[in-house]
């Protein structure tokens, strides 16, 4: 996940921020993206074994990134199946198998307090002429690590206050502190802070992730935990000894005798640590922009055929890939799928759509097995489900008729007018489940909408579609995709279409600058060069490192986006790099720059 920890892929949602991956340069990093989508299928199963003990299930159709570029699990090198696949030859990329998290036990409760405590609070009894003073504060810049060690308190019986300690300034982040000054409450903290005679692991544990909270930091891949109290020190190494990570002592001959522990073993032993401690700051735990090239003991030593089918869980997220269990797995998008089914990318995508005739038919049998247990269903998240071809086979209403005999919530995002079509559906459906629909507007141009989408409806048509589903009683989010460097992401050009989908009636709008992945990325090019040639230049500086315009351009685009959005109604909170205002859609791949 974004902040540094796991989750069964089944629990996962789309919106939820997730690790990706991204060529930039000579390496691929690690990225935070967005889940547009999950589903569950059920398939026949298969156990990947890596040499350091990683297990993976997935199907033979699931792809992992290995040594030798993208692996299915199982494959053919000739006839119908060939395709390239896993074998014991191989070396999958990533860090290896997640840690299991810490147990929430009182001992590893105290274990926080006194790695928290001892590292940065203070505590202390003092005598005075006129009496006994007691007094204990911790002033903390992370929130996530103060709301910790104050609920710990709570349970242990001890309430504390809260306080601004230092408001924020041009070169400091403001900083909050909690008190007290009972003496039951300072004797109690310093009970729960005492040494223990033989430690638990959880205790452990727990102090390891205090004291990282506390006195730790992890910046450009170096990971340091610095104090100058030798018990501290020793307690710190004795713990990281206990969990089998390695780590060095440095000792730079400071005054106040402060020397750093520095954790070795590079970002698997980082990632472990985080995982197996749970630390509460999730800024110290960030691993974007890291590279994957550690060498990690990732040799697949088997490829076990389970002998049953299972339901497997798979996700599509902006990147168009995730980590799973430590290695990285691949997912697809809609120009990709035609170049898996032998047709061209750019041509074909453009002129061929495969149709399910009886897709109807099959959603309605899926929707009445009893393995189904109602999940939400995302429809248009990698195709778009109101191409022209849909007026001539009429695959919605049967789809929508069987969410809405089972009651089961489900989501459009669409640029096809023929929605409405179906909104008589939509009504009945959204009176037994929730509904959602989503639209995408990525300019008003309209000359420039006829070279950059051709076949697909007039932005013009697109916002009337709005405006009359938001009359029908559905709140409808706008995607504002894709926004076209040097050709939508001026200040007129974003005002513009800002204020039409205003206009509209939209309750949200979220930008999205162009992706360019392969395949659209080269279609795209070939547009580029022959209808806007000064251009070139400058998309081979954007896209250099990747599919993806660097962080500060997409900041930039969001940042003039969000003021937009305020001048003409539509702020309804912070949007960033990836991230969605409120009910706002979840982003379409951009590979549906141009529709059938």
């Amino acid at each position: 996940m974004a902040d540094g920890r796991t989750t069964p892929i089944s629990e996962l949602e789309p919106g939820d921020r997730i690790y990706g991956t991204q060529r930039r340069g000579a390496h691929r990093r690690y990225v935070v993206t967005t889940v547009l989508d999950k589903w569950s299928t059920v398939k026949q199963a298969y156990r990947i074994t890596l040499e350091d003990g990683t297990t993976l299930v997935a199907s033979g159709d699931h792809r992992f990134l290995s040594d030798r570029g993208w692996k299915y699990v199982t494959g053919a090198m000739s006839g119908a199946a060939q395709r390239p696949y896993l074998t014991t030859n191989n070396r999958l990329i990533g860090t290896g198998r997640f840690a299991p998290p810490p147990k929430d036990s009182a001992d590893y409760r105290r274990g926080y307090l006194c790695g928290m405590v001892r590292g940065d609070a203070h505590l202390g009894t003092y005598s005075y002429p006129h009496g006994t003073v007691y007094r204990f504060r911790l002033a903390l810049a992370d929130d996530e690590a103060l709301d910790r060690t104050q609920r710990f308190l709570a349970d242990a019986g001890v309430e504390t206050g809260r306080f601004s300690f230092t408001p924020v300034s041009a070169t400091r982040r403001a900083i909050t502190a909690i008190r007290t000054s009972k003496q039951r409450d300072i004797e109690v903290i310093t009970e729960l802070i005492r040494w223990p005679n033989a430690p638990g692991e959880d205790w452990r544990l727990g102090f390891l992730a205090g004291i990282f909270d506390a006195e730790g930091s992890c910046s450009r891949g170096v990971f340091r935990v610095s104090n100058g109290d030798d018990e501290v020190l020793d307690q710190t190494a004795a713990a990281l000894d206990h969990f089998g990570f390695t780590w060095v002592l440095e000792d730079l001959g400071l005054p106040n005798r402060v020397r750093n522990i520095r954790l070795t073993g590079g970002l698997p032993a980082r990632l472990r640590f985080f995982h197996l401690t749970d630390p509460a700051i999730s800024r110290k735990r960030s691993i974007e922009g890291a590279a994957l090239k550690c060498q990690a003991a990732l040799r697949v030593v088997s490829i076990d055929n389970l002998g049953l089918e299972l339901p497997l869980w798979d996700i599509t997220t902006g990147t168009g890939d995730f980590i799973a269990n430590g290695v990285v797995s691949h997912n697809c998008f809609a120009r990709n799928t035609h170049t898996y089914l032998d047709l061209d990318a750019g041509a074909d995508f453009d002129r061929k759509v495969i149709v399910k005739v009886n897709a109807g038919e099959l959603v309605r049998r899926e929707l009445a097995a009893p393995r189904w247990r109602g999940a939400h269903i995302a429809m248009g998240t990698n195709v778009d489900c109101y191409q022209r071809a849909e007026g001539r086979y009429r695959l919605m209403p049967p789809i929508i008729e069987a969410l809405r005999d089972f009651a089961n919530p489900f989501s459009i995002l669409t640029k096809g007018t023929l929605i409405l079509r179906d909104l008589p559906l939509l009504r009945q459906a959204a009176e037994v489940t929730r509904v959602g629909v989503s639209y995408s507007v990525g300019f008003v141009d309209e000359a420039l909408w006829r070279a950059v989408e051709p076949g697909t409806p007039s932005p013009r048509r697109r916002l009337d579609a709005v405006r009359q589903l938001t009359d029908a009683g559905f709140p409808v989010g706008v995607l504002m995709a894709p926004v076209l460097p040097g050709l939508t992401d001026d200040d007129e050009s974003i005002d513009a279409t800002v204020a039409a989908i205003a206009a509209a009636g939209a309750t949200s709008i979220t930008p999205l600058p162009l992706h360019l992945r392969p395949g659209a990325r080269e279609w795209y090019a070939h547009w580029l060069a022959r209808e806007f040639p000064h251009l070139v230049p400058r998309y081979r500086q954007l896209y250099r490192s990747g599919a993806y315009a660097p962080q500060a351009y997409q900041r930039e685009v969001t940042a003039r986006v969000r003021m937009a959005a305020r001048r003409h109604g539509l702020h309804r909170g912070e949007i960033g790099d990836n991230r969605r205002l409120p009910d706002a859609p979840p982003p379409p791949p951009t590979e549906q720059l141009s529709l059938l």
